[in-house]
């Protein structure tokens, strides 16, 4: 998914500020799900109020981006348990990888964790590798 950087996304340094990184990683998850799943609001409405939560994740900063660059979001799934799932995420730009990232994402109805259903797990399923992810 590519996001071009803008001074709402940097900091008085003129880096990205790391927590618009997150809000980039987050899109690229929302489009892996609309990609495999359809619309968010559709699966909670038709799936008798299922959601996602992220539950852990865990962040390595290794390069800056600056404003107006051109980024690019990889998504893909690393692994799949009962009532989650572990994605892996890259922010790009160009070839060279600037942030990586393990999300552990839960599957809730009435805030409590289910399991996820067949057909998501089945689709998450072929969102595996880096070859694989969302970037239109």
């Amino acid at each position: 998914m590519p996001v071009r950087v803008y001074y709402e996304d940097t900091d008085f340094s003129g880096f990205v500020y790391h927590a618009s990184y997150l809000r980039f990683m987050e899109r690229g998850r929302t489009e892996l799900l609309r990609t495999l799943a359809g619309d968010q609001s559709d699966l909670h409405r038709d799936a008798a109020g299922l959601h996602f939560v992220v539950r852990r994740m865990v962040i390595d900063y290794a390069k800056p981006a600056r404003m107006d660059d051109l980024l690019d979001v990889l998504t893909w799934t690393a692994e799949m348990k009962g009532a989650s799932m572990h994605l892996a995420q890259e922010v790009r730009r160009g070839g060279e990888r600037l942030v990586k990232a393990e999300v552990v994402v839960a599957c809730v109805r009435d805030g409590r964790a289910i399991r996820l259903p067949d057909g998501l797990r089945a689709a998450f399923g072929r969102a595996s590798g880096p070859a694989s992810s969302t970037n239109p």
